[in-house]
């Protein structure tokens, strides 16, 4: 899949989720054969009014690239001021948000809520598409009802302002991510535009992939949530396009992702926040696993580095003892 100059070395891309797509994790993501990585939202105000904050979401590395970033905001000016200053930072791709439905995003009139105003976000798109020079992408939901129409009128405004592909989630502004994904409005999207549609919604396993492709005709697709618990669903993925069987997850691979993101993190964000953030991120990473009760119990205090590789270390060492031992022995 083309998007732009750029051929990425797989059709799947990381979906932008807020809080959690951070530098620390994108190259996690990054290492283990996604396509395409996407920062969590930026507010184009932030980036305009020079908030220190904000701008730190944009911090990447060359391991990374592609990078895309995405700025939600509704302002024509602002937004096109804030995609400059995307490129600027080394953005590969520029997105733009219209399918967050959080209550704050909408009232400041953006995400979801630019799918009510057609003619502004024709302007959004025209006024960011003339501001920057790198590929242009926007993500849709279905709209606020489930028609589709309003994600269809979205992606033909998007293609005619210049944008290089739309990525579509089929739920509803309201259904937040309750219910199911109407794969078919991404077929109907991709059945109007001759630039690249991205499917996005309900993928949980390789085979679900391969599904939407089937189903939908998409050029590429988006993963989200379920990257929290299994990052390795993108080489599954790709292992499954080119008729092989999905690579296994072993011990060793699982715990050895934990101690690198843990790493990464400290470097990121400094071993305080670092730590208060993997007391729930390495849970994540254990999920479905013996014992992982206890281990999710016991790194909820975490407060340095090398006590959380201590207890990596050591919920390793318990799992495969495990694995070598009689049936019957228990952590």
């Amino acid at each position: 899949m083309k998007i732009g100059p750029h051929t990425l070395s797989a059709p799947t891309v990381l979906a932008p989720l807020a809080g959690i797509t951070h530098l620390p994790f994108r190259l996690m993501i990054k290492a283990v054969g996604c396509g395409l990585v996407c920062s969590e939202m930026v507010s184009a105000n932030g980036l305009v009014h020079k908030s220190k904050k904000t701008h730190q979401l944009m911090m990447s590395t060359a391991e990374e690239k592609p990078l895309s970033i995405q700025i939600f905001g509704s302002d024509p000016d602002i937004m096109a001021e804030a995609a400059r200053m995307v490129e600027a930072a080394g953005a590969d791709i520029l997105d733009i948000n219209f399918g967050c439905s959080v209550k704050k995003i909408l009232k400041s009139g953006s995400g979801s809520a630019l799918m009510k105003e057609p003619e502004k976000s024709r302007r959004i798109l025209e006024s960011v598409r003339r501001a920057i020079n790198i590929p242009l992408t926007i993500k849709v939901r279905s709209g606020w009802d489930a028609s589709g129409k309003q994600a269809i009128d979205i992606a033909r405004i998007a293609r005619d302002a210049g944008a290089d592909a739309v990525a579509v989630h089929p739920r509803t502004a309201t259904q937040g991510f309750s219910g199911t994904a109407d794969w078919r409005i991404i077929r109907a999207v991709k059945k109007e535009l001759d630039i690249p549609v991205i499917g996005n919604g309900d993928i949980v396993t390789a085979q679900d992939a391969l599904d939407m492709f089937e189903q939908t005709g998409c050029d590429g697709i988006m993963i989200g949530r379920a990257t929290l618990s299994n990052p390795w669903v993108f080489s599954q993925v790709v292992a499954l396009m080119n008729g092989e069987s999905p690579p296994s997850v072993d011990t060793a691979m699982r715990f050895e992702a934990m101690a690198h993101y843990t790493k990464a993190a400290v470097t990121h964000f400094g071993e305080t926040h670092a730590c208060r953030m993997m007391r729930s991120r390495l849970g994540w990473l254990v999920k479905g696993l013996p014992g992982s009760s206890r281990f999710r119990e016991s790194i909820t205090r975490i407060s340095s580095q090398p006590e959380a590789l201590d207890l990596i270390r050591a919920y390793r060492d318990a799992i495969m003892s495990r694995e070598n031992k009689e049936p019957g022995f228990e952590l």
